[in-house]
């Protein structure tokens, strides 16, 4: 009998285990299958897309996603995915070389799935081909600057601003007055400056005669037929033919594609309704 109970007594011990600690080991059972890589990812990814959603206020995201896929071996190729009506000129021009460095090493395809215009069109203007979804909408190649005057309000409520300055133009762009003439010259100055940037920018990547921005540029809104005609996209099609096209251009035999990182994701989106937030209570040059 005894024999018996030592015979039986590792089974014993494991039942008990089990037993005692099915939660925790089911626990890790769901685990695993969530989150244990598929047979594709098994092999690395040689195609990735990146996408740029919302308002542009910060481009260090986006970047650091370019950089990446530029420095990867493995990655053939790139789908840069847009839909954003575009934002500050800084972040804008960041994305923009970032595109321009990529393209010297892989081939990228800048997809407009629902709007690319100003600021995200100048951030796609050197990727290989842009493709634009039918009912996209391509262009307003422009820029523009704003404020508030609250003067009134101001009075009302019983409020008025003091102010010390040094310089001329100091107080240029304040929200505490209407704008002075000389003050309005001189924001003037910074927007035809940097629309006359944008122009020069478009015209060179997409080899255009700057000479006539009045029909690619001067912040008109085309459908994407009409991008078509003045130059400013390449073809129209939908997510699928932009996909097919850049497996072409990448050499790829059996594409396989990156997965987004869920972290980068979140931080995406945060970060485009973030900028959202801010920008509808901040003034600021904007490519819009």
């Amino acid at each position: 009998m005894d024999a018996i109970k030592q015979f039986f007594s590792p089974f014993a011990a494991t039942m008990r285990y089990i037993q005692n600690h099915f939660k925790a080991m089911l626990f890790l059972l769901i685990l695993f299958l969530v989150f244990s890589p598929s047979e594709a990812e098994l092999e690395p990814a040689n195609l990735a897309q990146i996408k740029l959603d919302g308002v542009i206020m910060d481009a260090t995201i986006v970047v650091q996603q370019l950089e990446k896929a530029r420095e990867d071996k493995s990655i053939k190729g790139v789908l840069f995915v847009v839909n954003s009506p575009g934002g500050a000129v800084p972040p804008s021009i960041e994305i923009m070389e970032a595109i321009k460095r990529l393209k010297k090493e892989k081939p990228v395809i800048a997809y407009a799935a629902g709007t690319i215009a100003s600021g995200s069109y100048y951030a796609s203007i050197y990727a290989n081909e842009i493709y634009a979804n039918p009912g996209s909408m391509v262009g307003s190649i422009g820029v523009i600057m704003q404020g508030m005057n609250y003067t009134e309000l101001a009075q009302k409520i019983g409020i008025s601003a003091q102010t010390v300055k040094a310089g001329k133009f100091k107080e240029v762009g304040t929200a505490s007055r209407e704008w002075k003439d000389f003050e309005k010259a001189e924001l003037e100055k910074v927007v035809n400056n940097t629309y006359d940037m944008f122009v020069y920018d478009v015209s060179t990547a997409r080899e255009l005669d700057p000479a006539n921005h009045t029909s690619f540029a001067d912040a008109h809104i085309f459908t994407a037929t009409q991008a078509k005609e003045v130059g400013l996209i390449d073809k129209i099609g939908v997510s699928y033919d932009a996909k097919l096209a850049l497996i072409e251009l990448s050499g790829v035999k059996k594409p396989i594609w990156q997965q987004e990182d869920k972290i980068d994701s979140f931080m995406r989106k945060l970060s485009g309704e973030t900028a959202a937030l801010l920008g509808a209570h901040f003034s600021n040059l904007t490519l819009r």
